[in-house]
């Protein structure tokens, strides 16, 4: 247990250390050079957390098995902790304004945004845990399009942290929340104006994102519904999708995607997704849709290696899951 606790306290500190200092300094490199040396520090990452890429690479058989051969499944692993160390020079980048990120990530379908917000209505851009999502919508905003998250700053609320540690995670999330039209709008249990302030977004005729794989609280649980998601049955909450139908805002899909050399990125948005009739029959499509991103690019859904997580959602045994255990906040992985 001891040598438990040292591993993840080595872990913490090793964490603070890259994303404080390491990746500020590969974010000014050529963008080459930066994410190559990023990889290297996932490559390292792998080979030490011995424990976590065993767990990764179990889920992924267990799921995706008879879509990914054994090499498939290893690459798979390797790329995750690439693409985790990689997301923190993505933020890094947006530090001195967002350009120097802007020129790596390609939008694709703004066209399909630009429409929707021609109906004055705002538009929701329904996406997942997937990719470097939060410094993605970040490219969005200083892109012309005004985004509004929906969506929680885990480091505010894991109880492990301390009050320094609160600041320093603080400060690592500030470049990303420069670049949004309006602060988070957190979805804890009874912040019953949720609604109201997505709603005031959308009124004001901007994008209001949201990922719909986040695994449901305890208090959320009677308000989820149980939907096909990668072979299984996933337990998600539907609010998207009562978001839309309440405020007449049409739900397009967005995901972003690493490119093979691991600098450049490709934002895609989709067409708007039919949010029509029976709820949990609509909610059912877009869950369709970030199954399918998953599937086209696994490496990069956060959740792989987390069996709480995963267990939550509905998609491995709670027996495989451990009781739930300090931890740094989820996008930091």
């Amino acid at each position: 247990m001891g040598n438990s606790r040292a591993s993840r306290l080595l872990h913490s500190l090793e964490g603070v250390a890259y994303w404080g200092a390491a990746a500020p300094v590969l974010a000014r490199l050529p963008a080459g050079l930066g994410y190559r040396l990023a990889c290297r520090r996932g490559d390292w990452l792998s080979r030490h957390q011995a424990a976590k890429r065993a767990e990764l690479a179990r889920n992924l058989r267990e799921m995706l098995g008879d879509e990914l051969s054994r090499t498939a499944v290893q690459q798979v692993t390797r790329d995750w902790f690439r693409f985790a160390s990689c997301d923190a020079v993505d933020m890094m980048r947006l530090r001195h304004g967002a350009r120097p990120l802007r020129r790596l990530v390609e939008i694709r379908g703004r066209e399909h945004l630009e429409a929707a917000l021609a109906g004055g209505k705002g538009a929701i851009l329904c996406s997942a845990h997937f990719g470097s999502y939060d410094s993605g919508f970040s490219v969005l905003h200083a892109s012309g399009f005004p985004v509004t998250s929906i969506g929680r700053w885990q480091y505010k609320y894991t109880a492990s942290l301390s009050s320094a540690e609160r600041r320093f995670w603080d400060r690592v999330y500030r470049p990303v929340r420069r670049q949004r039209a309006r602060p988070n709008i957190e979805p804890w249990p009874g912040r019953f104006e949720v609604a109201a302030l997505a709603a005031a977004a959308l009124r004001a005729n901007e994008v209001v994102t949201i990922c719909i794989d986040a695994p449901p609280l305890d208090s959320d649980q009677a308000r989820a519904v149980e939907v096909p998601f990668l072979g299984r049955r996933a337990r998600l909450l539907p609010g998207v999708v009562t978001l839309a139908q309440v405020s007449g805002a049409p739900v397009l899909m967005g995901f972003v995607y690493r490119s093979a050399d691991y600098s450049h990125q490709v934002l895609e948005i989709s067409a708007p997704v039919p949010v029509e009739g029976e709820p949990t029959a609509a909610f059912q499509r877009c869950a369709a849709e970030v199954n399918a991103a998953i599937r086209k690019s696994p490496a990069q859904w956060n959740y792989w290696p987390s069996p709480v997580d995963l267990a939550s959602l509905g998609l491995i045994s709670p027996e495989r899951a451990p009781a739930p255990s300090p931890r740094l906040p989820a996008s930091v992985r």
